[in-house]
């Protein structure tokens, strides 16, 4: 078997962030979402089609082993 390379995107995505809550969570009257103010990782995240955006692009030989610092990484910052 040949070499194996771990390839690593960077980028920038819009998603959309839901999650259902009982009444008695939050105040209709006056807009206040209290605790739900911002989401999460218990939020349901759903990324918008096409929204990616990749920043940065790299890639490095790869192997079982945990991180080599001896390694030789590519790139394209």
């Amino acid at each position: 078997m040949g070499k194996r390379y771990l390839v690593k995107h960077w980028c920038n995505a819009d998603f959309v962030m839901e999650k259902i809550v009982d009444e008695s969570e939050i105040d209709t009257k006056t807009n206040d979402l209290k605790k739900h103010s911002h989401p999460n990782a218990n939020w349901s995240m759903i990324m918008v089609k096409d929204s990616e955006k990749i920043k940065r692009t790299s890639y490095e030989e790869y192997d079982e082993r945990l991180n080599d610092s001896s390694k030789e990484r590519t790139s394209d910052k």
